[in-house]
């Protein structure tokens, strides 16, 4: 029998860093890198990284450096080199002239892996158009190296077409289509929304960084079937479903894709649409891995990123997630922002805390201050219509009229001021 199963990439991995850059942590940011890679499908054969005075234009990184790479990538049978930064065009491809193998940036491989993953049609488009924007610029590598050849004929004007002038107009072609698609899921999801606040429905969203446990949050609580593995970016594409609080009320969670230091900013414009159902909820839950000895920059790369989606001014709970695996040493790490709930996604500890916090923000998000309302005792479905559109802080029930004092939106404070 052959074995048809494809051989993993054999991965060399370089991590780089300005020397003038000192609170950046190098071998963090390599040990993530590194992960990465693994997600995407290589094995890590060899991993190098250096301290740069400044960058090198043609390279990025300097001429005894890449002799090493090179010299590396030779012992370690590496069919691939992945370098932690962003490069350009034509330093990718010097690069791999120079080294003799392929090479791909952060930027590339966190592409690649959001490539694998996506599962719906909408996924895969914004990943496609992520692609397209990513790989215009880097063109010009192409062109530099002599690949752009003259396209011109008998009867032709000029040289003619060259094939990074067709290449570009066929990229920006497809981003054209790609982007029409994707404002026809934006408006679908519109309409949802535009249905779900009319029925009053309250929207949470889980944010966090990649590999938090938030799907393992949305399936303990309401007990869904999202996928979960123990790998960066095992969700991508978003997940809904319903939630009855302590309090009776019912609200929607929502998944959503999961963040990263450094994330392309490509993925962010094309995942847009992803990112609404966040700026747009009645609260965010921000799950922290609370056992990661890097939990407080994760969380600083989260609330930066919630701002840049124009998120910063929704009402968020922090929730401290894998507490079970969490040592002394890494609860020291992180101090904890408030409002905050330790938990365990995996044992459900914490989780009922959680759900009391989630009932009593919303209430403080959603109501007004306390108005009196007078319905007729006769017409019992008024009264279960108010609870479920505010909170009821007390009854007082009368031969004909029931006197209430509650807690409304200003919304539903509209819909119920003729009993006012």
């Amino acid at each position: 029998m052959f074995d048809l199963t494809p051989k993993p990439e054999m991965a060399l991995i370089v991590g780089v860093g300005l020397k003038s850059d000192e609170n950046s942590d190098l071998d963090q940011s390599l040990d993530e890198f590194g992960q990465l890679a693994e997600t995407a499908g290589a094995l890590v054969v060899g991993v190098l990284k250096q301290r740069l005075e400044k960058i090198i234009p043609s390279t990025f990184i300097g001429s005894g450096k890449v002799e090493e790479i090179a010299r590396l990538k030779d012992e370690s049978k590496a069919t691939i080199v992945l370098i932690d930064a962003k490069l350009s065009g034509v330093q990718q491809r010097n690069l791999q002239e120079l080294i003799g193998c392929k090479v791909l940036d952060r930027q590339q491989l966190i592409l690649d892996i959001f490539a694998q993953r996506a599962q719906t049609r909408e996924g895969k488009l914004q990943v496609e158009l992520a692609q397209l924007k990513d790989q215009l610029p880097r063109l010009i590598g192409e062109a530099v190296a002599g690949l752009s050849r003259q396209a011109g004929g008998i009867g032709t004007r000029g040289p003619g077409e060259t094939k990074l002038e067709s290449d570009r107009r066929r990229i920006k072609t497809r981003m054209e289509h790609v982007i029409k698609e994707l404002e026809n899921v934006r408006q679908t999801r519109e309409l949802h929304r535009k249905r779900r606040k009319a029925s009053h429905v309250p929207l949470i969203a889980l944010a966090g960084y990649t590999n938090a446990g938030k799907s393992t949050l949305l399936n303990k609580l309401t007990h869904a079937d999202a996928y979960v593995e123990d790998k960066l970016f095992a969700t991508l594409d978003p997940t809904t479903r319903k939630l009855r609080l302590p309090s009776g009320k019912h609200i929607v969670v929502t998944d959503t894709v999961g963040f990263i230091n450094k994330l392309p900013t490509h993925l962010v414009e094309a995942f847009k649409a992803t990112f609404e159902e966040i700026a747009t909820a009645d609260l965010i839950l921000h799950v922290h891995d609370a056992s990661h000895t890097f939990e407080s920059q994760h969380a600083g790369v989260v609330t930066a990123l919630l701002k840049e989606i124009g998120a910063a001014e929704t009402r968020v709970i922090h929730v401290y997630n894998k507490i079970d695996l969490a040592t002394k040493a890494t609860e020291r790490m992180g101090q904890r922002e408030n409002p905050f709930v330790n938990i365990s996604a995996i044992s459900g500890q914490g989780t009922e805390k959680l759900l009391e916090l989630i009932d009593l923000t919303l209430q403080e998000i959603l109501t007004s201050a306390p108005v009196d309302l007078y319905l007729p005792s006769d017409d019992t479905t008024l009264l279960f219509k108010l609870a479920h559109d505010g909170q009821i802080i007390s009854q007082e029930e009368g031969p004909n009229i029931i006197h209430l004092r509650v807690k409304l939106s200003e919304e539903a404070l509209q819909r119920w001021s003729e009993y006012l």
